[in-house]
């Protein structure tokens, strides 16, 4: 059994030479954003939620990206709407934001 219930790792890679990256996207803003917004909704505090910043996790082509773990679903996002969103539906309610999902064929 894993430590948390879902472990979330965020994109927030910078490439140097100025080729395509997550924080290019602003992904550490994100981050921050998301892990605000889950100790408001007690998900940190219950143990069933631990939000990282990851380094490259080589899905470039998809802009910022994370990846929520046990499910290995794998989303894209640009706002904090779509962070409200995996929040409020994956990580509460256990369903896949599919609108999100990068792969298509993950599920809860």
């Amino acid at each position: 059994m894993s430590h948390y219930q879902h472990h979330v790792f965020i994109c927030t890679n910078l490439r140097e030479d100025g080729s395509q990256c997550c924080q290019q996207y602003n992904t550490q803003e994100m981050r921050d954003y998301m892990k605000k917004r889950s100790k408001k909704l007690g998900l940190v505090r219950s143990g069933q939620v631990r939000i990282n910043t990851a380094g490259c996790l080589n899905r470039c082509e998809h802009g910022p990206v994370m990846v929520v773990y046990p499910e290995a679903v794998w989303y894209s996002f640009v706002d904090e709407e779509d962070i409200d969103d995996i929040l409020e539906q994956h990580l509460l309610k256990g369903q896949i934001v599919e609108r999100l999902n990068i792969d298509g064929e993950n599920q809860c």
